[in-house]
Order: structure tokens, then C-alpha cells, then sequence
């Protein structure tokens, strides 16, 4: 995805904390894109990010009149306000997840924005993991029975905590599965355990498939995997390794060893070439020509981001004991 060097797009990064820092890093380094300056309330920290990646710490009004795009990194109860001010500067716009906290918000910036000729797209970095853009081929022509995700670990060390391990960490794969089901789920289960620092879901399809999810924050391990269970095959993503394995009809047989007769199952795994490339750098090149071509959609949308942020309140009410009706999803 190659960008016009000689006419480059202005980016801005509003809010770089933790994640901001990192898309001024690769907006930094991307051919066609001149990083024109990143904004945030502490100002020091703005200065800090500015200097480390040659650009200029400016206030928000003259970040957005010079910007053409920009990325919004700050934390979610900001998102709304945000986008709208770079909507109304006619700049397009790229969200972290999750898109905003109230969908009915939501809904009306998407109205504005299409209104402004304003592209949105929703900052869900896995599906510009290598891995996953690999895994969109595989499940093509797969019949699936059941997807299983799991995205474990610790605390973060470097971030506060201001959100449940459901919106914070199963968000990514709820998004994953919309995308691979290409519809949101008729029916809804949930558990959450230490104030949903740990939760897992049970998400049913009409066509009978069913998902599930489990997000942790108290697991002492670090782990990002998906598996597909299919009616030809298993197939398992590594996040971390951006790795995929496809697990097919293993080989029974019987053998003799020693005089012992023993029977076994030998697999045939297939190990396909999985394309090399920081996700956050694949996103924000395909967010950049989305924004400057007319004709193309963004991988993420703005209506993508409200499935997900539905599903996934849906999830954290359940699981916290409380439910909410939400359009599409039935909870049981």
C-alpha cells in the first residue's frame, strides 16, 4: 500500500500517552506522511513525543487546521468530543477502540461525519495482525462449528486501569469474530469474576456457531491465541507469534512396539507463510489511503466499531449482573 511521497498527508496524533506515542512513532516513519504535529494535555509529554520523532507540540486548534488526518489516543470518555472537533475541521479521523463509550454518541458523530465527507475509522489494531489477515483467506472456505478466543496476562504496569478486561482486552476479539461471522450474535452469555478483570462470554450465531471468549487481567501468563474449530480442519492463531497453524484429519493406525500393540494419531499441521509487518504501522497505512482515496472504505469502520462496542457492553453488563437491551443482541 503505497502512498504519494511527493504530495505527503499531514498527520496528527491527539493524546500520546501509552498508545499515542506509538502511532507519532510510525506515523513518524511512513513514506507519503509528514507527522505535523501531536497534542496533549500534559504538555511536557506532548514536548517529550514531539522532539523524539522531529515534530512540533502544538494546541489542539492549530494541530487540526494543519492536520489532514489525525489519530485520537486519548481516553475513551474523550473519543466523542474528539472526533467531533475533527470532523468539524474536516479532518479525517481514526479512533482508538473502544470507538466511544455511549453508542448513541456514536451513531451521531457517524451522521456528521458523513455529512462532512469525514472518514472514521476504529482503531482495532489485531485485524492488521499478520496472523489474522492470513487467517480472513483460511476461513474463506471453511464450514466453522465453534471459534475460541483467549487474551490473558497481568496488570499493565505502565497504564491505569480505568476499564473492565471485557472493554479493554476482549474487544479485540469480539471484533475478530464479528468480522469472520460477519454478523453480530443472537444470543449472549456471560461471567465476570474480580470486578470483570476476568470475564469469559459465550456468543451464538443464527447459523448455530458458537464463540468463546475469555479476557483476564489476572493471569499470570501472557497469552493471545484464537482457534477455529471447522467441519475440514483446526486452525490456530498465535497473536504474539503471529503464527497459524492448520490441523487436519489426523492418520489413525495401529503399531507394534516391543511386542505391544499401541494405537496413535499422527496430524498433519500445515504451517502457512504468514506475511512480516508491525500491525499498528499495517493500520495506520491502510487508515492514510482510506482517507485519501474516495473510493475506498476503511477496513474498520465507524458502524464496525458500534457492533463491537454493543457486543461487548452486552458482555460487561452480563457479566457484572446487570443486563441491557441493545439492538441484535439477546441475552440469556
Amino acid at each position: 500500500m503505497n502512498l504519494d511521497v511527493s504530495n505527503p498527508v499531514n498527520a496528527a496524533v491527539v493524546g500520546v500517552g501509552s498508545m499515542g506515542r506509538h502511532h507519532a512513532r510510525v506515523y513518524s516513519e511512513l513514506p507519503g506522511v509528514n507527522l505535523v504535529g501531536v497534542y496533549d494535555v500534559d504538555e511536557d509529554q506532548a514536548r517529550a513525543v514531539a522532539d523524539d520523532h522531529g515534530t512540533r507540540a502544538l494546541n489542539l486548534e492549530a494541530l487540526l487546521t494543519a492536520a489532514d488526518v489525525a489519530s485520537i489516543a486519548v481516553p475513551t470518555p474523550f473519543h466523542a468530543d474528539m472526533a467531533e472537533q475533527c470532523i468539524d475541521h474536516g479532518v479525517d479521523v481514526l479512533v482508538e477502540k473502544p470507538f466511544v463509550d455511549d453508542p448513541e454518541v456514536g451513531r451521531d458523530l457517524l451522521a456528521a461525519a458523513d455529512e462532512a465527507g469525514v472518514t472514521i475509522q476504529v482503531g482495532h489494531v489485531e485485524r492488521f495482525n499478520p496472523a489474522i489477515r492470513s487467517l480472513a483467506d483460511i476461513v474463506a472456505d471453511l464450514d466453522i462449528i465453534a471459534v475460541d478466543a483467549r487474551r490473558l496476562g497481568p496488570p499493565p504496569e505502565d497504564r491505569e486501569l480505568d476499564q473492565s478486561a471485557v472493554l479493554d482486552l476482549m474487544i479485540h476479539d469480539i471484533d475478530v469474530v464479528l468480522s469472520l461471522m460477519g454478523e453480530k450474535p443472537s444470543s449472549v452469555e456471560a461471567r465476570g469474576a474480580k470486578d470483570n478483570q476476568h470475564a469469559t462470554a459465550t456468543l451464538g450465531f443464527d447459523d448455530g456457531t458458537v464463540a468463546t471468549l475469555t479476557a483476564s487481567r489476572v493471569t499470570q501468563q501472557r497469552v493471545r491465541k484464537l482457534a477455529i474449530t471447522a467441519e475440514e480442519c483446526r486452525v490456530n492463531v498465535d497473536y504474539i507469534d503471529r503464527s497459524v497453524e492448520i490441523h487436519r484429519h489426523s492418520l489413525p493406525e495401529y503399531i507394534e512396539d516391543n511386542g505391544d500393540v499401541r494405537y496413535r494419531h499422527e496430524s498433519i499441521v500445515e504451517r502457512p507463510t504468514v506475511e512480516t509487518g508491525e500491525p499498528l504501522k499495517n493500520e495506520l497505512q491502510s487508515f492514510v489511503a482510506a482517507a485519501t482515496n474516495d473510493e475506498a472504505d476503511p477496513v474498520v469502520s465507524g458502524e464496525d466499531g458500534l457492533r463491537v462496542l454493543e457486543v461487548a457492553r452486552e458482555i460487561d453488563d452480563i457479566a457484572s449482573g446487570e443486563e441491557r437491551e441493545e439492538v441484535g443482541v439477546s441475552a440469556r
